[in-house]
């Protein structure tokens, strides 16, 4: 692929591909004093928030909140990002479920001046782009939060033309939101002119989608508290993003992302198995058969453990399975055969040298992938018969309802194409406006749960979660206590109100068992233990007998929660001082979760 930039918009020349973005970011801002640490797992281990991680921040948020991170006050890093909300969007040029995020960051140490300036350096410097193709936001102020001088003043400084700065409003240029209670800050973002056909205007229209956002600067300034009022932070942060598919688009002069080196090997390896080119009459079911088997590919490798499942996680990997097959079969792709395999082994090229285990558990993911299309091959199945069923009660009428071309979506994954197909080989259409509509409120209702499960954010680090975090460690000795080391975490949702804990097992838990766990875990509370948090070596924290099952999140150093005589545990999350604070300790309830894998759900109680 021609990635070559026209001398006026890049004045380095070529831009060199994802990989050369990457490497180019980390090794600045390591010039920067900046430790690099390792991407964490896709599954946060310390936010009770959401599913997945969505953005780079946070596996960072125990630090951002104060804890000192044992590598120092400015970090660089690459992560692993997931987000479903916008699931409906992908298949146009630039949405994802998987991607990744460059981001920066400064814990109490430099604020405004220095993250503006580097990512000014960055990108006139490093990459060789002309500041006229840049332009920036910032908050433009309110009642409460003046406006953001500073940052403007710095920006125009560096030579930024004040006619590309443009002041705009909290609901873009302010993180998380106004309402939301926390840590919080102005942000300014930085965006690039991608027309390679024109030259960029004098001023800066914010509306023109030409423009396109690159990177973010958070600036966590104050806390926003319950009374109202924004109080100055005592550790202000500065965390930052930029999104490597998207800036690699823009840099790379097109509005498609799927035509950057990140994605087109994979394109073309999708064309291949179809036999049909990418054009407009394919690429929408190209880009999400591409974007669905990346995704698939770095769930299921992930340390984490993940497995399709009716539940959570395994949920989601499952509905991306299955919503990938079905656009294959779309494209005209036999999806009974082993085309899922040779596009995740073209992605495991492309992500295996960031992303070490991709290439250890790809066979894993091999196996996940024929087990699942074994499963929807039989579902599609049932729903043929009931399409068959429909037809044929159909009489006379020659239009199937929208409500029963619904239902064989949402029950079988039936696409509405697929339904339209069958139904006109026995001359009966389809009321596809109904069908849309049924849609559009099915899409709503989704969009509105998953807001919940995806948000991420600052907002749940509360004296009740850091109990809950101590009641899982000595949840996790306890099972092992009682059911054998072989148990294993394979995953922990923490709210305020309760705690969730997937553990490798290969049965139910008897009730007596149960009972066994609860004791254990009430004996450590009634015995007034102090939890003692020790900073050391990932090695010596093994070493010691910490536990520890997600990915080496920390590089050389970690953090060690350790309640004598029950739980030693590397942790990163919010914990109580004393065994005392947690009250009684009470399961739920203990089913499967997916195979080999159990859950229990389980709450802590005050007197």
């Amino acid at each position: 692929m021609n990635t070559t930039k026209s001398n006026n918009k890049n004045e380095g020349g070529i831009y060199e591909s994802k990989i050369g973005l990457k490497k180019k970011y980390i090794d600045f801002f390591v010039s920067k004093d900046h430790k690099q640490i390792d991407s964490a797992s896709v599954v946060p281990e310390n936010d009770p928030s959401c599913l997945f991680n969505t953005a780079g921040m946070q596996p960072l948020v125990p630090f951002l909140l104060g804890n000192p991170h044992p590598l120092g006050k400015r970090l660089v890093d690459y992560q692993k990002c997931f987000r479903l909300t916008d699931l409906e969007e992908v298949g146009d040029k630039t949405h994802h479920t998987f991607f990744e995020m460059l981001g920066n960051w400064s814990l109490g140490d430099y604020f405004k001046h220095e993250a503006i300036e580097w990512s000014f350096e960055f990108l006139t410097k490093i990459l060789g782009i002309s500041t006229d193709y840049l332009a920036v936001t910032v908050f433009e102020g309110n009642d409460v939060v003046p406006r953001d001088e500073e940052a403007a003043n710095c920006w125009i400084s560096l030579g930024i033309s004040p006619k590309h700065v443009a002041y705009l409003p909290a609901e873009n240029n302010w993180w998380p939101s106004l309402d939301q209670l926390g840590p919080c800050g102005s942000d300014t973002e930085i965006f690039y002119w991608s027309d390679t056909t024109e030259q960029p205007p004098e001023h800066f229209d914010t509306s023109d989608d030409r423009w396109v956002e690159i990177w973010n600067n958070v600036f966590m300034q104050f806390e926003h508290l319950k009374t109202g009022e924004f109080i100055e932070l005592k550790q202000k942060n500065v965390d930052t993003g930029m999104g490597v598919e998207r800036a690699t688009a823009a840099l790379s002069g097109v509005d498609d992302n799927y035509r950057t080196e990140i994605w087109w090997p994979i394109i073309t390896k999708i064309c291949e198995l179809s036999g049909k080119e990418y054009d407009q009459s394919n690429e929408r079911a190209m880009r999400i058969v591409a974007d669905h088997c990346r995704s698939i590919l770095m769930i299921a490798s992930d340390k984490a453990g993940i497995v399709p499942s009716n539940t959570d996680q395994g949920y989601v990997l499952r509905r991306l399975i299955r919503r990938m097959l079905r656009y294959a079969k779309i494209l005209g792709i036999d999806i009974n055969s082993d085309f899922d395999i040779e596009i995740i082994e073209t992605i495991s090229v492309i992500m295996g040298e960031y992303y070490p285990e991709v290439i250890e558990n790809l066979e894993q993911v091999k196996s996940v992938l024929r087990s699942e299309r074994l499963k929807f091959a039989k579902t599609i199945e049932s729903g043929m018969k009931m399409l068959n069923k429909y037809l044929a009660s159909l009489g006379d009428k020659k239009e199937l309802s929208a409500e029963d071309a619904f239902k064989l979506f949402d029950t079988f994954g039936f696409p509405i194409e697929m339904t339209e197909e069958i139904a006109s080989e026995q001359g009966v259409t389809v009321d596809t406006n109904g069908f849309k509509e049924l849609f559009v409120r099915h899409q709503e209702k989704s969009r509105k749960g998953a807001e919940g499960k995806f948000k991420g954010g600052l907002a749940d680090d509360t004296e009740e979660t850091a109990r809950l975090h101590n009641a899982t460690h000595l949840l996790q000795a306890a099972l092992r206590k009682v059911l054998g080391e072989e148990v294993q975490q394979k995953g922990s949702n923490i709210t305020s109100e309760r705690l969730r804990f997937d553990f490798s097992f290969n049965r139910k838990v008897s009730d007596q068992e149960l009972s066994e766990v609860e004791n254990i875990v009430n004996k450590a509370i009634d015995e007034k233990i102090d939890v003692i948090k020790k900073e050391m070596s990932y090695e010596d924290a093994k070493a010691s007998g910490a536990l520890g099952f997600f990915s080496q999140k920390y590089n050389d150093f970690v953090y060690v929660y350790e309640i004598e005589g029950y739980s030693k545990e590397i942790c990163g999350g919010p914990h109580a001082k004393n065994t005392a604070e947690l009250g009684h300790f009470h399961i739920v309830k203990e089913q499967a979760c997916a195979s080999g894998i159990r859950r229990i759900k389980a709450v802590i109680q005050h007197n």
